[in-house]
C-alpha cells in the first residue's frame, strides 16, 4: 500500500520550493528524469482491465521499475482521510520488461517524462515528495523530443509507503507533513484539483531572502 497526495506549482516558484524541501530534509535533491510508459491489458487477459506503469530511470537506466496501482482504500471514514491510501505492487526489471508485457498481450497506452527532482525524508515514516514537469513525446519513445503537458506548471507529489495495520499513522505524517508546504500549495488526493494558492508569491519570495527553512 501507499499514501499519496498531489498540488500543483507554478515553474516560477519551484526553486523557492526546492530551499524550502532542502531545508526541512537536510539533504541536497535527487535529479529526476524518469521515462514513465503506461500499459493497458488486451481483451485476451480477460474482461477486467489491468494497467501497469514501466518506469525507467534516464539517470540509471536498470533496472526499471515495474508499478502496478490498485484501487484506494474503502470503507467507513474512507472519504474523510485527506490522503488517498491505495493498493500498489512494486518490482524490479530489466529492460526486457517491455518486451515481455507485449508479449503477453499489453498494449501501450501513452507514455510520459517526468523531469525534475526528489526529496527524502524520514518522520517515523518514509516520506518522498517529488516536483517534476510532465512531458509528451512527440515520436513514440522519443525522450528528447517533447513538449510540456501543462507549461508553466509542475506536479508535487507526497508519496509513503503504508501497510494495513500501520496507514493511519502514514496519513497522519503526511497530513502534517503537507502543512510545512501550505505557503506554497495545496495538496489533496490525486484527482481532485485545487489549483494554484493566492499566498504562493509572497510565500515564495519569502523563502528566497531567508534562503531556507528549519530542519526536521
Amino acid at each position: 500500500m501507499e499514501c499519496v497526495v498531489q498540488g500543483i506549482i507554478e515553474t516560477q516558484h519551484v526553486e523557492a520550493l526546492e530551499i524550502l524541501l532542502q531545508g526541512l530534509c537536510g539533504v541536497h535533491k535527487e535529479h529526476l528524469r524518469i521515462h514513465e510508459l503506461c500499459l493497458k491489458s488486451g481483451p485476451n487477459l480477460g474482461l477486467v482491465s489491468s494497467e501497469v506503469r514501466l518506469l525507467c530511470d534516464l539517470e540509471r537506466p536498470e533496472p526499471w521499475t515495474v508499478k502496478h496501482v490498485g484501487g484506494p482504500l474503502r470503507g467507513a471514514g474512507a472519504e474523510q482521510i485527506s490522503v488517498l491510501v491505495r493498493n500498489m505492487v512494486e518490482s524490479k526489471a530489466s529492460k526486457n520488461v517491455l518486451r515481455l508485457f507485449y508479449a503477453l498481450g499489453y498494449k501501450l497506452d501513452h507514455e510520459l517524462l517526468r523531469v525534475g527532482s526528489a526529496f527524502h525524508f524520514k518522520r517515523g515514516v518514509r516520506i518522498t515528495v517529488t516536483v517534476s514537469s510532465i512531458n509528451k513525446m512527440l515520436k513514440l519513445h522519443a525522450i528528447d523530443d517533447t513538449v510540456p503537458v501543462t507549461p508553466g506548471i509542475q506536479v508535487v507529489e507526497v508519496t509513503a509507503p503504508a501497510a494495513s495495520e500501520n496507514y493511519s499513522e502514514v496519513v497522519a505524517a503526511v497530513s502534517s507533513f503537507c502543512e510545512y508546504l501550505a505557503p506554497l500549495l495545496h495538496l489533496s488526493k490525486p484527482g481532485v484539483s485545487t489549483g494554484v494558492v493566492p499566498t504562493a508569491a509572497a510565500a515564495a519570495a519569502s523563502l528566497m531572502s531567508d534562503g531556507g527553512g528549519t530542519t526536521l
